[in-house]
């Protein structure tokens, strides 16, 4: 049998197999594995190699006149036909592709250059700063961007210069507004605390600690923007107010289409094509840049065939679980049987809960404990019905009082959740909207839930906030969650899932963000209202003191796999049965004294 130092050894050596990746290569990994992103990078790369080499392969001048040949359609000389002065129309398309590349980039690159130090020194600054200058944005905002655009050409004249100046300033404060709102978030964060303790100027401390991390929303928003940018442009040429006839633009084609559309109405279709195509594809970049970055998923497309295939083995499945299992018992809350979630990849379904059983009995309290990616809380999030996208419940029952709720569909969810089962999450902060009170946060799932009218449910929640122990609960009602402590903070966001009077709690990390004095009370609290209510917890956490404190059993999640769940919580610390058990146990005990939790010192 393996030693635990032998699978720590194993474990490290796995992952030491394989070198982490830059971040660098993760987002160039996402970006190969959405193939509309990738098709739209391969027009632009077109377009792009069309403007770089048009000299080379454009059949003719595009602006010479051939007044021999006027408005023809395709032909073998002419590929895409001729304009009204009999100019090659093919070679005026590749051509006006440096003009679009140019108005694109071009006016957002003014746009940043006006916008984004705008936006960082409104964020980084705040108050009257902040105050003032969003409300020249906002007025700047108000103004049509195309008569802002009509006043700049008429004050410049027409020309490539003017038309990216006026629609660089257009976008100018959509960079500033954007780069305002993630510069407030980020001037809160502790390494903007360390560059200024470290003695860096504040310039120092924006563009080189804040800006950097600015670059993926920006680069975001610049792509899509360039899209934008060749539209405007496209509609000022059209409306003969953009650049000179004799230049040659996509824009400029379709407004000689469309005096000509009578005699030859092919004329408008390649400018068309080409301004459809290239703006659908900056907007599928910009799109495709955002998953990249943000590791946000897409949910995998089903065809008809998978989901009536899905639907067919969900009722076989169900059928066959119906004739076989035992009917569900009244002591449990709830009864997991084989929960398998899977992750949808292009290639096929990756498990990432793999047949996980765990029953709860009614006032009991189990605690789920494992190293970080164990899958602890896409277990619960399993059982709540809230998987990520991109992922979905593969197999399995989740019986909760007496109901199969597996695969149920969110509106049938809403009226489990709440009176039969709730969740108090790690951050407490994260968990609470910061713009509302605690009052309305507290009210609204008891008018959803019992159709209180406003004054009966303000002196339920008043009634909730004091059994959860806050102080002067009445008047703290009208407070908003940053005027409340970590702790008190986590106290609301029990007395929010209490509010249904639930009869199961899932309790995912709820007490890991807390200070050790903190904690001790949160978990008193909850074994208080366990008691109180006769409600099953499950106590999701990595501190095997907590387990030890406030658990009955205990059950190990390892890589997704439930390896033992034990008769009682005695069994997990003096006989576990599972070698990562063990493990589990051998790090704590190799823990400094000093770093204990109390209740773990005094065992």
């Amino acid at each position: 049998m393996s030693t635990p130092d032998t699978i720590t050894v194993k474990s490290l050596a796995t992952k030491k197999e394989r070198p982490p990746k830059s971040n660098a290569a993760r987002v160039v990994g996402r970006m190969l594995r959405q193939p509309l992103t990738m098709v739209a990078l391969g027009w632009v790369l077109l377009v792009v190699l069309s403007a770089i080499f048009a000299d080379l392969i454009a059949p003719y001048d595009p602006t010479d006149n051939d007044f021999a040949v006027l408005l023809q359609g395709p032909s073998a000389e002419h590929w895409l036909g001729t304009d009204d002065n009999g100019r090659d129309v093919l070679s005026r398309i590749l051509f006006g592709s440096r003009i679009a590349l140019l108005v694109g980039f071009g006016s957002v690159m003014v746009a940043m250059i006006i916008g984004v130090p705008l936006g960082l020194l409104l964020g980084f600054r705040g108050r009257w700063w902040d105050r003032i200058g969003t409300r020249f944005i906002d007025i700047f905002d108000a103004l049509p961007g195309i008569v802002i655009a009509f006043a700049i050409i008429a004050i410049l004249g027409r020309g490539l210069f003017s038309i990216m100046l006026a629609i660089g300033i257009m976008f100018s404060m959509n960079f500033a507004r954007m780069t305002r709102a993630v510069t407030l978030a980020e001037r809160n964060k502790m390494y903007v605390d360390a560059a200024q303790v470290s003695g860096l100027r504040e310039s120092a401390i924006v563009f080189k600690q804040v800006l950097p991390n600015l670059a993926g929303p920006i680069i975001v928003q610049a792509a899509i923007l360039t899209g934008t940018a060749i539209i405007i442009e496209s509609a000022l040429s059209f409306l003969g107010i953009g650049l000179e006839s004799s230049i040659p633009s996509w824009g400029g084609l379709l407004g000689v289409a469309a005096g000509y559309q009578a005699v030859q109405p092919f004329l408008a279709f390649p400018p068309g094509v080409a301004i459809i195509l290239t703006v659908l594809s900056f907007n599928l970049i910009g799109d495709g840049l955002n998953e990249a970055l943000t590791g946000r998923r897409r949910s995998r497309k089903v065809s008809r065939k998978e989901r009536a295939q899905r639907a067919a083995d969900e009722a076989a499945a169900a059928a066959t679980v119906a004739a076989s299992e035992p009917a569900a018992d009244p002591e449990y809350i709830l009864e997991a049987r084989d929960v398998s979630v899977m992750l949808e990849e292009p290639t096929g379904d990756i498990p990432l809960i793999k047949d996980v059983s765990l029953s709860v009995e009614r006032g009991e309290v189990v605690g789920i404990v494992g190293e970080s990616g164990s899958g602890k809380s896409t277990f619960a999030r399993a059982i709540l019905g809230i998987l990520p996208p991109g992922t979905h419940l593969g197999s399995g029952e989740i019986v909760l009082d007496g109901e199969n709720i597996a695969h149920r569909a969110e509106k049938q969810l809403r009226g489990v959740r709440g009176p039969v089962m709730a969740a108090v999450f790690q951050d407490p902060m994260a968990a609470l909207s910061p713009v509302h009170t605690v009052g309305t946060q507290l009210c609204e799932p008891l008018r959803a839930h019992f159709g209180m009218d406003n004054k009966a449910a303000r002196e339920r929640a008043a009634e909730l906030l004091d059994r959860v122990g806050v102080q002067n609960a009445e008047s703290r009602l009208d407070d908003y969650p940053h005027q409340f402590s970590g702790g008190m903070a986590q106290r609301v966001g029990i007395a929010i899932a209490l509010a249904a009077q639930p009869k199961l709690l899932i309790a995912d990390e709820a007490t890991s963000a807390l200070d050790v004095t903190t904690q001790a009370q949160v978990l008193d609290l909850l074994l208080e209202l366990k008691d109180e209510f006769n409600m099953g917890i499950i106590l999701i956490t990595h501190d095997m003191g907590v387990v030890a404190e406030a658990c009955d059993r205990a059950a190990v999640l390892y890589r997704g796999e439930m390896v033992e769940v034990t008769e009682s919580v005695e069994e997990l610390f003096d006989a576990p049965k599972h070698p990562y058990t063990a493990s589990l146990l051998a790090a704590r005990e190799r823990r400094p004294r000093h770093d204990r939790h109390p209740q773990e010192a005094s065992r």
